[in-house]
């Protein structure tokens, strides 16, 4: 596909305020040009309709082919953790791993933590409420959305629940590595948090334990540092994918009154409003193939070793799927979002992700009824993972 010269320069910037502040409508500009485009900026075509980004995601012929960053010796760590991550595997190495870690998280830990989850959410929105109280108003990220995702995964991975904070401070350093154009500071800063990830892991795999996953996981047939790598993608991936959800999501509530009315009324919309406020914010954007052989997606023809992009969001908003896709609809059903990926990258930890997100508006709409927007919320100024600085509410 060749894109006009006067078309080309109307392609989004994912570095531009404006963009990040609402990609929407530009995807919708090139969406009604076509499915696929080139773009030089991001070094690969993108997709924008709900059929072109569903094909990339479930296409054997593109597959997530991991390349080190360089140089090797500065990211050793980094490439540790990405060289033998479930994510970035292909068959047969794919297949192999995905067995393994989805016959340990087949043992009962999403079941066994439903009961904690609630009673995590609830008292953490009590801790929101206090503060509103006393203050004002208080930052729903930093007392629900961060909180809730990280304390989730040290129970599921069995390790001290004070150890959160750092966990989440490696995984936030890490993640920054996924965007583009980032400066060579926030590149070292991965890295030193990689190595510290690793080394925590460890330490935590040579202590006596049962009945949570590294245990499960330390029983299974992957080598140790798949092991590691396992461990950091279920904390980075659950952590940042709850957060920016809850984060987004809370915040399109607020904004579309209506909705965040018909929930509180009615909790019966649960399980909806979690699957639309995927689909309408979605928290990761885009995700990478690289094509393996000759492959043509909407009529764009790629060649082995040529990247495309699926843009998650883009497909979220495609009206050949979604009635009215640019609205917020808690009751929409079906809804095909593309969330959690499709085909065999279909995200292993999407049951454990929905049950948190619900957990989460349920206390909010049940303790914090006459929940509002304190104040607009900061974006942060980030394209691939969406999301918010803080998200500052009130009474």
């Amino acid at each position: 596909m060749t894109l006009s010269k006067g078309y080309a320069r109307a392609m989004f910037d994912p570095r531009d305020p404006v963009f990040l502040a609402d990609p929407y409508p530009a995807f919708a500009e090139l969406r009604a040009e076509g499915e696929v485009h080139r773009h030089d900026g991001l070094g690969m075509a993108v997709t924008v309709s709900h059929a072109a980004t569903s094909a990339v995601l479930r296409h054997r012929g593109l597959g997530r082919i991991w390349s080190d960053a360089q140089p090797l010796e500065r990211f050793a760590s980094f490439n540790l953790l990405h060289r033998n991550s479930l994510l970035e595997s292909e068959p047969p190495a794919h297949t192999r791993l995905r067995k393994q870690i989805s016959g340990a998280f087949a043992r009962g830990h999403v079941q066994r933590l439903n009961e904690r989850i609630a009673a995590l959410a609830s008292a953490m929105v009590d801790e929101l409420a206090g503060k509103i109280a006393a203050d004002g108003s208080a930052d729903l990220l930093e007392f629900v959305a961060q909180p809730l995702p990280v304390a989730v995964i040290a129970e599921l991975l069995g390790v001290p629940q004070s150890d959160g904070p750092r966990m989440v401070a490696w995984s936030n350093a890490v993640v920054k590595m996924y965007e583009y154009g980032i400066p060579e500071s926030e590149r070292d800063a991965a890295e030193a948090a990689a190595g510290e990830f690793v080394e925590y892991v460890r330490s935590q795999a040579t202590k006596p334990r049962s009945g949570d996953l590294i245990s499960d996981l330390l029983r299974s047939e992957l080598t140790p540092d798949e092991l590691v790598a396992t461990a950091v993608l279920v904390l980075m991936a659950g952590h940042e994918a709850t957060v920016n959800v809850l984060g987004n999501g809370v915040s399109a509530l607020l904004t579309h009154r209506a909705q965040w009315e018909r929930l509180v009324a009615d909790r019966g919309l649960l399980d909806s409003c979690v699957e639309e406020l995927i689909r309408f914010d979605a928290p990761l954007q885009l995700f990478e193939r690289t094509a393996t052989t000759d492959v043509e997606i909407a009529g764009f023809r790629l060649a082995p070793g040529d990247k495309i992009g699926a843009l998650l969001g883009a497909a979220a908003r495609d009206p050949l799927v979604f009635t009215d896709p640019d609205t917020l609809d808690i009751s929409r059903s079906p809804n095909a979002h593309l969330g959690f990926g499709a085909g065999i990258h279909y995200c292993v930890g999407a049951p454990l992700a929905r049950v948190e997100i619900s957990a989460a508006l349920d206390a909010l709409a049940t303790r914090l009824p006459g929940l509002r927007l304190a104040a607009p919320p900061p974006r942060r100024p980030e394209f691939v993972i969406r999301g918010l600085q803080t998200l500052p509410v009130t009474t």
